[in-house]
């Protein structure tokens, strides 16, 4: 008997460059436990600019953005049904080989607390499941994060209960620091008296990138190169780390409708510094809002990066630096390519999903309960 299942995990995250896909096989023997899961295979799909485009502007309020969301809805499932098509064909698989998709969508806007904005916590990702369904022939599970929300909890982040299961260790503190458009952690203490926690730490890649991109030609700063050019401002740096975000206690995330353009601009309106000198300061920002939260909830521990940030050498050192006291690498060293960690993940919620499994952590979302997550749509 095949005790063998095979899910795709689809993930686009805020910083819009590309949908990432896993192929993930599951031993249903293991079914209580995401270390049953093996990565067969990945694949990505850069955006075009005009995609790319299309996804930022709808991360804050804008001219005619319920039609321009409706639109990209349909868009962004045909692109994912698109990259899925090209990745079986690469791994010579069938629509058939393939138990369910776990589709985690764009989000567009991330409101998990009441505010000025939303009188309801909302969170809303797009890429239709119905179409993607039908494209695809496969059945997809998707819409993960609702159910958190309506149990009062963040909606985010949903990594941490995989994480725990591929990460963990009762031997010292490990923390998984994934750096898309904006950063998060999850803390597994080696003491099972303590609970694993997660949250967004802020920005990650979402302001570099957007300086880079009003500055010089390209989406982000390649290796971090432009960074280490300039040198950080200590006292810009400091009244960054004065807003109120970065003190405010777990549970907590964030997005690019809060760390955006017009965030950026209080603090560089009237600045004379060089534009060079403002990206090494942002590096600066994201090494230190994820270095402090480490340096606070363990003194020595495994610290595994993973996301686009990895790429950035500039940062990659500060961290280095500003985490001396523990161990660093990339999630490459346990044979998990970096780009595809949260890929996997959603994989992990779609098999979830089918075996009844709690997705989220009440500890880490502040959910009133433990849930199953997400729905089932068949093509």
């Amino acid at each position: 008997m095949n005790h063998k299942v095979r899910y795709i995990g689809l993930m686009s995250g805020t910083s819009a460059d590309g949908v990432d896909l896993a192929l993930v096989e599951f031993d249903i023997e293991q079914s209580q436990q995401a270390n049953g899961a093996n990565l067969i295979a990945s694949f990505y799909q850069a955006y075009d600019n005009v995609t790319h485009q299309k996804i930022i502007s709808l991360y804050n309020a804008s001219h005619n953005e319920i039609d321009r969301a409706g639109s990209l809805n349909i868009e962004l499932a045909q692109l994912f049904s698109q990259a899925i098509i090209q990745f079986l064909q690469q791994e010579k698989l069938s629509a058939t080989d393939i138990t369910a998709i776990g589709c985690h969508g764009q989000t567009i806007r991330h409101r998990p607390t009441a505010s000025q904005f939303a009188s309801t916590p909302f969170t809303l990702q797009i890429g239709c499941l119905q179409t993607l369904a039908l494209l695809t022939g496969i059945r997809v599970v998707g819409d993960f994060r609702a159910k958190d929300i309506a149990l009062g909890g963040q909606g985010a982040p949903l990594v941490p209960a995989f994480h725990q299961a591929i990460f963990g260790s009762t031997e010292k503190d490990v923390f998984v620091v994934n750096i898309g458009g904006i950063a998060n952690i999850t803390f597994l203490p080696k003491n099972s008296r303590q609970n694993t926690t997660g949250f967004d730490t802020g920005p990650g890649n979402a302001l570099m990138d957007y300086w880079f991109a009003q500055h010089q030609l390209g989406r982000y700063d390649a290796q971090g190169k432009w960074a280490n050019s300039g040198n950080i401002c200590h006292e810009l740096l400091q009244t960054m780390l004065d807003d109120p975000y970065f003190t405010q206690p777990a549970p907590k995330s964030t997005g690019r409708e809060y760390f955006n353009a017009q965030w950026l601009t209080k603090f560089t309106s009237k600045s004379a510094l060089k534009s060079a000198d403002i990206q090494a300061t942002l590096t600066a920002l994201t090494a230190e809002t994820i270095a402090q939260e480490i340096n606070k909830l363990s003194t020595k521990s495994d610290v595994y990066l993973c996301g686009g940030g990895v790429e950035n050498n500039a940062l990659v050192s500060l961290l280095n630096h500003k985490l001396s006291r523990h161990t660093v690498m990339n999630t490459q060293s346990k044979n998990i390519n970096s780009d595809s960690l949260e890929a996997m993940a959603f994989a992990w919620l779609a098999f979830a999903f089918d075996k009844n499994i709690f997705g989220n952590i009440p500890a880490v979302t502040g959910a009133s309960k433990p849930a199953v997550l997400g729905i089932s749509i068949n093509p």
